[in-house]
């Protein structure tokens, strides 16, 4: 790292390694930011020490599936997929011979109505959406008198589930089965007595409250603006309890679902999100180390000329080493405990993030480094302690440092087929894709496998608006994107001049057995030919970003021609699948 003020960047190079100085007075915001520097230099004051430098162990070869849950839908669910599909999902994969499920965020999102959708701003980091939760799979539920059963059973949604993910009337039906369902919340214990002081607690405190107030703790009265005494004597001691009881049977879920990968090479995969909403449970919860008024992005660039505010707050560098970054390593551990697996998304930011002051646009934030060393060291630690791991997703553009470190430490990181390309654009063959890496087709923010072939995601860019260069050069992109795929699937002699779409489809599953990659997964949407991808990266309302289900129900997923036929393809000996 340069020798910037506290970690301030004072300038940055673009990816065409041009430098852009930063205006002094961002800089002088954004330091002013970071507070007072730390009473005691280094990050060892009041917390565990840092670990040395070192090589997680080698990730055997292996394959799976990657899936956002919420559309993994199945007969038992109500409306969105669940811990339980998740589970009855993984069981099935394991059968197939599949050693790695890598799965969306599964996060804590505030609990109000309209539910946010996204699982990429959190409320929480370190607990669960419980709407993932499987009602008919509680103890309460199962041992509920009829009566009770049947009022619950008579609140799941009627019908078959809609062609999108109704994330506000599956809430509703599900929140008031769970009060049905929670002793505390039913009043059939008495009235619960308020709790003591814990993470746990404070949590559900901070969801308490969001009933009177609204989710953004930043606009409540003064004196709950931190969790504490009189926050405490605020909340409903029952509606603690609930958010309590919540967590706890989110966990014995989670605790399912993970025990259903026993036996495969990693298990599940969890989703790391970079940030946190700063209005959420966590930026309560955690003041003493979340930057106040900063929000993550990015800086301007091709692409996204005005740069990109992502909305989202996070650590400070400076308390984080303060306190001997505690909460880095108990966020790591919780979602460790159920876990074979952990994707850091953006895993830059471990290095570096782009911060944008109050009120000021992408284009005048700066960049602010952190201790990467610890940052990576304790991910490290954490996961070798809980034999999991650890893939970074480096996507896009990147320091130099951070791709060799991570191959250093044996993380692996990432290789998408649509951005494996030399200088020049063209493909890379599979024999120069990275060997530390877990490979796919796509992700959940770029097109899928048919919608590339189709140019849907030209087409779904252009009706929301949001292209940055005429459609006409759009489309002969994206023509001789397709052509340039081809030309390399002929190549490999995987295609040929009269393959249809299907058969492109299949090779490109085949391409990936022929890299080296640690891992390789396949989609779903991929495999059913879904031209819809889950997420466009620009928009809000105008595309259902999160809201897009698989074609199929679970029950028919698991024994569909096209996903036993990838199943087959990759479970044969993977080690030697390549040429």
């Amino acid at each position: 790292m340069p020798a910037f003020p506290r970690g301030v960047a004072t300038y940055y190079e673009t990816s065409g390694h041009e430098r852009v100085d930063i205006a002094p007075e961002v800089v002088q915001t954004v330091l002013a930011l970071l507070g007072p520097p730390a009473a005691v230099p280094g990050p060892a004051a009041g917390g565990a020490p840092v670990v040395p430098s070192g090589p997680l162990p080698a990730v055997p070869r292996t394959w799976g599936w990657m899936l956002q849950l919420y559309g993994v839908r199945s007969a038992g669910s109500w409306g969105v997929g669940d811990f339980a599909d998740l589970a009855a999902f993984t069981r099935w994969a394991a059968s197939t011979g599949a050693g790695a499920i890598l799965v969306n965020p599964l996060h804590a999102v505030a609990p109000v109505d309209p539910l946010p959708s996204s699982p990429y701003s959190p409320s929480s980091r370190r607990f669960v959406n419980p709407l993932y939760l499987r009602i008919t799979d509680l103890p309460e539920y199962r041992s509920a008198a009829p009566d009770v059963r049947a009022a619950v059973d008579a609140l799941r949604p009627a019908g078959p589930a809609g062609e999108l993910i109704d994330y506000d009337g599956v809430w509703r039906a599900k929140r008031a089965a769970l009060a049905l369902l929670c002793p505390a919340a039913g009043g059939a214990a008495g009235s619960p007595e308020r709790p003591e002081r814990s993470e746990l607690a404070d949590f559900a405190v901070y969801c308490a409250l969001v009933a009177d107030h609204g989710p953004d703790w930043r606009t409540w009265p003064a004196e709950l603006r931190q969790p504490g005494p009189a926050a405490y004597a605020v909340a409903d001691p029952a509606a603690v309890a609930f958010h309590i009881w919540l967590q706890r049977r989110c966990a014995e879920q989670l605790a399912a679902a993970n025990a259903a990968a026993a036996g495969m090479t990693v298990g599940i995969i969890h989703d790391l999100a970079v940030g946190i909403d700063p209005g959420g449970a966590d930026a309560w919860t955690m003041q003493d180390v979340v930057a106040a008024g900063a929000k993550i992005g990015a800086p301007p660039d091709a692409f996204n000329q005005q740069g990109q505010d992502w909305g989202l707050a996070t650590w400070s560098p400076d308390r984080l080493a303060d306190t001997g970054y505690a909460a880095w390593r108990t966020l790591l551990r919780d979602i460790f405990r159920h876990a074979g697996g952990l994707r850091v998304d953006h895993v830059a930011g471990l290095w570096r993030l782009w911060w944008v002051p109050p009120g000021q646009t992408p284009a005048q934030g700066t960049y602010v480094y952190y201790d990467d060393e610890a940052m990576l060291g304790i991910l490290v630690e954490e996961a070798k302690l809980a034999g999991a791991v650890v893939v970074g997703e480096d996507l896009g553009t990147v320091e130099e440092v951070v791709t060799t470190t991570l191959q250093d430490r044996n993380v692996l990181g990432s290789a998408v087929l649509w951005f494996t390309r030399d200088d020049d654009g063209r493909f890379l063959p599979p024999g120069d894709w990275p060997e530390n890496a877990l490979a796919s087709i796509s992700t959940h923010d770029l097109p899928t496998a048919a919608g590339f072939l189709s140019g849907e995601h030209v087409l779904s860019r252009a009706e929301a608006g949001v292209l940055t260069r005429d459609v006409k050069l759009e489309w002969a992109a994206a023509t001789a994107d397709r052509t340039a795929l081809l030309d390399l699937l002929d190549a490999e002699g995987l295609t040929g001049p009269d393959s249809t779409d299907e058969e492109i489809v299949l090779a490109m599953h085949q391409l990936l057995l022929r890299t080296p990659c640690r891992i390789v997964l396949a989609s779903p949407y991929d495999v059913l030919g879904e031209v819809r991808q889950p997420n466009l990266p620009g928009t809000t309302t105008q595309y259902p970003n999160w809201r897009i289900p698989l074609p199929l129900p679970l029950e028919e997923l698991t024994t569909d021609a096209r996903m036993k036929q990838i199943a087959d393809l990759f479970s044969g000996d993977i080690s030697v699948a390549r040429p």
